[in-house]
């Protein structure tokens, strides 16, 4: 028997370290072993350990039936192993075989796996445990006379421990992952997505990006496919890759980056740079031993940009709020635009959410005058002030409506709102639902669970509850959201042929809270539930005092709903997401600066206000700028509870010179220290990286520690709420203050590593597993984000198989990470 990865004997206590399976004397005279045996098997854990893999040879009992036509058969040595470990059988028989019966393996005793493989070597990967576990094997092989003979190894599978060496910081322009494992680069901005479109150039010439797969890819799901193009759940060979396209590298799109005439952008340009927005659905198939490619000419392909035809559900739904001259009755829009996170419901389909929407448009001057005062506080606390907006799309035609919609100013005095695009801007900032098994469907925003910019919408299923989802709003000082759908949980709806129509069911009726984190460890759930006792929202920032009108006025209106009722002021709320064994939830909290966590401007569950400073010049880094993730448990574990407790689970931190006791809190060393958590996730459910003690991967967006390393990707085994304790900060930073907070367990090399560091400049975001956990698919956005179109200062993913010229233009890509073994990632 030989086991493919390195042998668990200790792990800093983690985990039960006597792996010894000593034989009695009763059972070696039942089972007539050798001498020489009992002693190899004597060895044990710790020499198994140290020695690696080469204990494990055949060498199984030495006797055996000494009959006329009998064989002789081996089953090898016994062994340790850990959960999500390839494990090989090796047996071996000697004699006349029968002809017709074939040497075969068979498990007798222990969790249940399925064994692969024929005759004498098969493998498996150890399930599982939640403390070490005997699973029994018998080798059995049938003489050319008939008679049998048997042996027996036993496997002792302990509980999941991480399995790779931590990566070191990198500033390479490669995607850099431990020893034993392999990336494969899947799908790259512009790759085709249909079989007449030609293949990118790269060069700043290429075209039709409503065909192509768009930049900055973020968060991805991977949705199991059946044979027969139905949605499998448990499908790890064939599946749609839902991919959001955040954003743009706007210099690597054209010849010479783009241009612009007396203000004016030409119309090509600015329709690439608007289809190169949105999401994108791509059949993936694993071609056989986790060898991925993409189907160019799969039907499924499809591409959803800020021109595709959208319908708007729930609450504000047919409201004077998305009135504009293409939806006159204020139900349907077109696209959806800076698609960040995601979620993933428990019928089949894809939430993309619309963050940072309010830049792309432009309001001219005058339309100040024109406005409500109750417009201009809404326009202004959401961000849309801008008088050119990004890329300066509405400059493009003054005729087309697919750029003049991204002016928003008002036409004229009399003009009614059918008549221009005042309030286009209301039309984005949602949670988009997709089916992404039905191409022709048509994307639903769902508005029940408000407007704002929408990191991501985990969505938590439990038996017998109301489904609960969690979104962030990415901005600092913005705040944590919970929607609680009205409707239970029915299991049949798992399989509704209708996908939209759940989502009708549990996405439009319900009711949204926001979170207000107390100083002594727990929380309060806030109901945004339109009544005409709802506080006004008091004057207050340069705002006057702003009256709510409906529920669709909280919905759209939703940062000043949360304001009036006093929520608490987060650290850049990003990505949610859920421990599937524990029910709790994650949330990252990115980075602030010193306008938003001042010294004297900190609370509980953002304690930190400190200074970093970075590179040889000591620049400094004032605020929170290397962020934390906080982590809450619902009262009775119920989605629907109305109070919470929470603690910090991991502080960011330069571990080379920050502060060991007020800034690197959480104890990180070179080998896991991390600024600015971005995305998060835990490995699916239907594996061992996901089961018991799940592992959690931590993605980055930093620009803290980028002088010493390129964004990266952890993995972590985190504990649960509660595991550590009360501390008191003190921080520095153009004055002195206290805090008081609650925090993890401090990390340690057992439970947080370094997994991958990406190429230069670029973010790690997007993040999934196949349901059998033996592939990672990671996204890789904006590598050489700052380069100029002539010298690119990253040429990734080129760069990561070869050496090319210095004229290649980067392009964002994702990544297919497997283990060499074929074990499960991260174990």
């Amino acid at each position: 028997m030989t086991e493919t990865t390195s042998i668990v004997g200790y792990s800093d206590g983690d985990t039960d370290t006597n792996d010894s399976i000593q034989p009695t004397l009763e059972s070696m005279a039942a089972s007539r072993y050798s001498r020489r045996q009992a002693l190899f098997r004597g060895a044990g854990a710790t020499t198994m350990a140290f020695m690696g893999t080469s204990l494990l040879a055949a060498c199984g009992d030495d006797d055996g039936n000494s009959d006329l036509g009998a064989v002789t058969v081996s089953a090898g040595a016994n062994a340790a192993t850990s959960a999500g470990r390839v494990v090989t059988l090796t047996g071996s028989a000697s004699g006349t075989l029968s002809d017709s019966v074939a040497p075969r393996w068979t498990q007798t005793s222990g969790t249940q796996v399925e064994l692969s493989g024929t005759s004498g070597t098969v493998t498996f990967i150890a399930p599982a445990v939640a403390a070490a576990t005997d699973l029994v094997f018998t080798y059995t092989a049938t003489s050319a006379f008939g008679e049998t003979s048997t042996a027996t190894t036993t496997v002792r599978v302990s509980p999941a421990v991480l399995g790779f060496s931590a990566v070191p910081h990198s500033l390479a322009d490669v995607a850099v992952v431990p020893e034993g494992y392999s990336v494969t680069i899947m799908t790259r901005l512009g790759d085709p997505l249909t079989a007449t479109t030609p293949a990118y150039k790269n060069d700043g010439s290429d075209t039709d990006f409503a065909n192509r797969i768009g930049d900055h890819h973020d968060a991805l799901h991977f949705f199991g496919l059946s044979a027969t193009g139905t949605p499998d759940v448990n499908s790890s060979t064939r599946g749609l890759m839902v991919q959001n396209h955040e954003n743009i590298t706007e210099q690597y799109l054209h010849v010479n980056g783009p241009t612009t005439t007396a203000g004016v952008r030409p119309m090509a340009e600015a329709l690439k740079e608007i289809e190169c927005h949105g999401v994108s659905v791509v059949e993936y198939v694993d071609g056989g031993n986790r060898k991925w490619t993409y189907k160019q000419d799969s039907t499924f392909n499809r591409r959803i940009t800020p021109n595709t035809p959208m319908s708007f559900h729930g609450p504000a739904a047919g409201s004077s709020y998305l009135v504009t001259a293409y939806s006159n009755d204020g139900k349907t829009g077109r696209g959806t635009i800076n698609n960040c996170a995601n979620g993933v419901t428990g019928w089949n389909t894809n939430l993309t959410c619309e963050e940072n929407y309010a830049g792309y448009f432009r309001r001219d001057a005058s339309d100040n005058a024109l406005r409500t005062p109750r417009e201009l506080a809404s326009l202004q606390r959401n961000g849309v002030t801008s008088t050119t907006g990004n890329n300066r799309w509405s400059t493009a035609s003054t005729t087309d409506d697919r750029f003049t919609r991204w002016n928003a100013t008002i036409s004229s005095a009399t003009a009614p709102a059918t008549a221009d695009f005042r309030y286009e801007p209301n039309q984005f900032g949602w949670v988009v639902e997709i089916d992404p098994f039905n191409p022709k469907s048509t994307p639903r925003k769902r508005t029940a669970l408000g407007r704002f910019g929408h990191e991501g919408a985990f969505v938590r299923i439990a038996t017998g509850q109301k489904l609960g989802v969690y979104m962030g709003d990415d901005s600092r000082g913005e705040y944590l959201y919970k929607f609680v759908s009205t409707a239970t949980w029915a299991a049949a709806d798992a399989n509704a042929s209708d996908r939209l129509a759940m989502g009708d069911k549990y996405l439009d009726a319900g009711i949204l809270y926001v979170a207000k984190f107390n100083e002594n460890g727990t929380g309060t759930w806030m109901p945004l539930v339109y009544s005409p006792t709802f506080p006004t929202r008091p004057a207050s920032g340069g705002y006057p005092a702003y009256t709510f009108e409906s529920q669709a006025d909280i919905c759209v209106n939703t940062r000043f709903a949360a304001d009036a009722l006093g929520a608490t002021p987060m650290d850049r709320p990003e990505w949610t997401v859920g421990n599937p064994v524990t029910g709790e939830i994650y949330l990252t909290l990115t980075n602030s600066n010193n306008s938003f966590r001042p010294v004297n401007g900190t609370n509980a569950a953002n304690p930190r206000s400190y200074n970093d400073p970075k590179g040889p010049s000591n620049t400094a880094q004032t605020g929170n700028p290397n962020g934390h993730i906080v982590r809450l448990r619902e009262d009775g574990d119920n989605t629907s509870a109305l109070s919470f407790k929470w603690d910090i689970y991991l502080f960011g931190a330069d571990a080379t010179d920050a502060d060991p006791v007020n800034v690197n809190i959480s104890g990180l060393t070179t080998a896991n220290d991390f600024s600015s958590p971005d995305g998060a996730y835990f490995s699916r459910s239907t594996n061992p990286a996901g089961q018991i003690n799940p592992v959690m991967w931590i993605e980055t967006d930093d620009g803290a520690l980028t002088d010493r390393t390129n964004c990266m990707l952890l993995a972590a085994i985190p504990g649960r709420v509660g595991d550590g304790g009360a501390v008191t900060i003190t921080n520095t930073n153009g004055g002195t203050g206290t805090q008081a907070t609650f925090v993890g367990a401090k990390a340690t090399a057992a439970n947080l590593r370094r997994f991958l560091v990406g190429p230069v400049q670029c973010e790690i975001t997007g993040i999934d597993m196949t349901p059998d956990g033996r592939t990672l698919f990671v996204g890789i956005q904006h590598p050489g984000e700052s380069g100029p179109t002539a010298a690119p200062s990253s040429h990734w993913p080129d760069s990561q198989t070869g050496t090319p010229a210095a004229s290649v233009r980067p392009r964002s890509a994702l990544i297919a990470i497997t283990k060499n073994d074929g074990g499960i990632v991260g174990l």
